[in-house]
This record gives structure tokens, sequence and C-alpha cells, in this order.
């Protein structure tokens, strides 16, 4: 791979490359990336999404929203410190192309607001109960009339395949979805594979999909745009683009970091463990002096995250630029914090968070609650969807398709395409969406 055609300032549904030279440094194109993201409804939908509490009512709890502009500009710090280096290493990125050292942390942080833009109602727990759906529900009687591939997209329900979906796809009046630029696409592009073969490998970029089979075109259009490797077999897949796994390194760092932070906050975690665990990060940058000046927890422990971000920031971008040839090359398996010096203090902190944060009884609750919202939707959508296709709805099939988006088309559908666009529907919906369509649906909304 190269950086000249990794750095695409091409637009998702151009017919004609753009050049850096040729563009207007006060409105980049891939800050105009950005700015088509945080305008967008599904990004805005992101501050009622879950992140780790559902539907906390705390001031504490961050949401998708609040994650995803805080991993934005992790990444574009990260961003900014490889360019920097990329552009010493490589001049004539900037003397004959009139790349910048912030272009890297502009595609960076455009594909790090994005990167949770796809996820469903209610967390993670959301894809998994859209997944068990069609694995051991209702939806497990579509099964033979799809194909294996199609299948499984439903089964392991992936909110990266299904961001890059609402990245990309085309409706009326929109053509080429946000029409991004390549680059920040790539960038988004954590598993450039398809759903099958799952590979029992610890390759990251093997470790879920990135899209689904209705979006395969469209992937492999911008695959092939920036010159990924096409990896050896029959299936799809390609090598990350490198700038994924500074999208990825702003992701770990911050759900690491800050939801540890939401949980001492929340009272789940012991103050004295951040001190214990995100000092062994902080090592000599901390000054005992300001820690003890500050007369709040909050204050104590923001102060020891701000640090503990920034180490693992420098970190990671150097952690990267020494292995820039291999990630070049498609040689580099692992996230760039499986590399870092303090990958034990991470894992201590993970540890401490899946036991007292993710696996607490008001997250576990909630998940419950979530599990039986979304399969409630998917039970009477996908019925309603079927029924008016095959021309047998009933009056409240007709109701139900009369409360959804004007977009719908049934007609000449594929069943795949019926079902994806059910689970489209469903995780483009917040958690509060998705409890009223779920109280409107058992007749609690009078």
């Amino acid at each position: 791979m190269n950086w000249e055609q990794l750095l695409s300032l091409k637009r998702y549904g151009d017919t004609n490359k753009r050049l850096r030279k040729e563009q207007d440094d006060t409105r980049l194109g891939f800050e105009v990336d950005y700015d088509r993201v945080i305008f967008s409804a599904a990004f805005r939908s992101l501050q009622d999404k879950t992140q780790v509490i559902p539907l906390s009512q705390t001031d504490f709890v961050h949401t998708r929203l609040t994650h995803s502009l805080e991993v934005s500009v992790v990444g574009r710090s990260l961003g900014r410190l490889v360019g920097k280096k990329l552009i010493e290493k490589h001049p004539h990125l900037q003397k004959v192309h009139g790349y910048q050292a912030n272009d890297f942390g502009a595609i960076v942080a455009a594909a790090a607001l994005a990167h949770d833009i796809g996820n469903p109602p209610f967390g993670h727990s959301g894809e998994k109960a859209i997944g068990e759906f069609f694995k051991t529900g209702e939806g497990k009687q579509f099964k033979d009339e799809l194909t294996a591939k199609e299948y499984q997209d439903l089964c392991d329900f992936e909110g990266n395949a299904n961001g890059f979906k609402l990245l990309t796809e085309s409706r009326p009046g929109r053509p080429g979805g946000l029409r991004l630029s390549y680059a920040t696409l790539g960038a988004f592009m954590k598993y450039p594979k398809e759903s099958l073969p799952k590979r029992p490998t610890n390759h990251i970029a093997d470790k879920k999909y990135g899209f689904f089979q209705g979006e395969k075109e469209a992937f492999t259009d911008v695959a092939e745009e920036l010159g990924l490797l096409k990896q050896k077999g029959d299936d799809l897949r390609y090598a990350r683009h490198p700038l994924a796994f500074l999208v990825e390194a702003a992701d770990d760092i911050c759900y690491t970091i800050i939801d540890f932070e939401d949980g001492i906050n929340l009272g789940l975690i012991q103050e004295e463990f951040a001190l214990e665990f995100l000092s062994k990060i902080i090592r000599s940058n901390i000054k005992p002096e300001n820690y003890y000046a500050l007369s709040t927890k909050e204050d104590r422990i923001g102060y020891l995250r701000a640090l503990a971000i920034g180490n693992l920031i420098n970190e990671a971008a150097a952690i990267f630029m020494k292995n820039e040839e291999a990630i070049l090359h498609g040689n580099f398996h692992t996230a760039l914090l499986d590399k870092s010096q303090y990958e034990a203090q991470i894992n201590d902190i993970i540890k401490i968070s899946v036991q007292n944060i993710y696996q607490s009884s008001e997250v576990v609750d909630k998940e419950i609650a979530g599990y039986r919202v979304i399969n409630t939707l998917l039970e009477t959508y996908t019925q309603a969807v079927n029924n008016s296709f095959n021309n047998t709805a009933a009056h409240y099939d007709k109701l139900i398709l009369k409360d959804w988006s004007p977009n719908l088309k049934l007609e000449n559908s594929t069943l795949y395409q019926r079902l994806s666009s059910v689970c489209f529907h469903i995780a483009s919906l917040s958690d509060s969406q998705a409890i009223k369509a779920y109280k409107k649906i058992q007749g609690f909304e009078l």
C-alpha cells in the first residue's frame, strides 16, 4: 500500500479524483467529512444511545455521542503526531502532493467520530439481541431462504458493517450517502472482510466483519480505490487501511480509561483504584502536589485520566511509526495497544471494569430489558414487511408500516433486503425511541 493512494480525497459517489494541492486549506475535504458526520441525524441520535450504563439518568455517564466526540479528539491528536513523523519520513507527500501533518489528524478524527454511528440501541447487547433473534429466535425460520453469508450477516449483526451501510448507502436525493472521502471511509473500516468465513485467528482485522452482503460492491469500490491489499482466498478480505489502527487505538484508549473513570464516579469502583492503576501508566508525569490539591473526587480522577490518555496517545503513535512498514505491507496483525509497555496495566483496568461495571446489576438489568424491546420490534416489523410484500398484510401490519420510514421500498425486494431493512431501521433508533416503539406495540402508549 502507498500513502498517496491511501490519502484519497475522492468522495464516495465521485467520478473524478481530487488532488490535495488543489484543495482550499480553509475548507479541506477531510474536514468536510467531519462536518458531514457531526451534522447527520444518525450522529445526533448517539446522544440517546448507551455507551456503558444503559439508560442511566446520572450526569456522570457517557453516551455514544460523548464517547464518539472524545474518541475523535484522541484520534485527531494521534493522527497529527503520526502525520508529522510520516511527512518527515516521506517528504514527497508534502513537497509533491501537498499533504500536511494535520491532514492525517483530520482523517482519523472524522473516522473516529463515525466509528459507533451504526450501533443499535442498548450498546453491544443490542447487537447481540438482533443476532440472537435470527440465530435462536423467530428469525431462525428464514435460514433456508438466505445464502450462508446473508444469514451470517444477521446472526452476527455488526455495528461496524451497519455504520458502513449508513455512511455509503444512497437514498432519494442523497446519492453516495454522506459522500465522505475514500480516505476517511478506509480509516473507518476496522474489519475489512465479510461475515464468512469465520477465521479462528488472532489477526485483529478478522475479529469481526465490516460490511453486509448488500454493501459488497460499495466496499470493494472503496478498497480498490485506496489500494488496500487483497488477502488470499475466495472470500472478500483486505488488509486494513493503516489509519484504521489509529482509529482503533483512540477507541481503545477512551473506553479503557474513561469507562474506568465513569465507574469510579458512579461509585462502582473505589477511588483508590484510580491512583493504584492509573499511576502505573502515568508514572513520572504525575505531580502529587497538584493531585492532592484537588478537592473533589471528580477533579482528582479527571487529572489522572488526562495524564493517562496523554501518555497512551504518545505511545500509540510511537508504536505505529515503529511498525509503519509492516502495516503498509499488511503484516501487522495486532491492535497498537497490544504492543504497549502498559499492556498489563491496561488489562488490569479492563478486568476491574468488567467485574464492577459491565457485569453490575444495573447494566445486566437494563440489558435484559433491551433484549425484550429489540426482540419485540424485530418480530413485529419482520412480520409486517413480509406480509406486505406477499400481499397478506393485515390492517395491523399496515399501521406498523405507516409509522416507518417513507424510504421503505418493498417492491421487487429480496428476503435479505427486507430483513436487512428491518435491522437497519431498528439499529437507527435511539434507546428512548426503541422503548417508545415497544410501548406503542404493547399498547402502553394510549
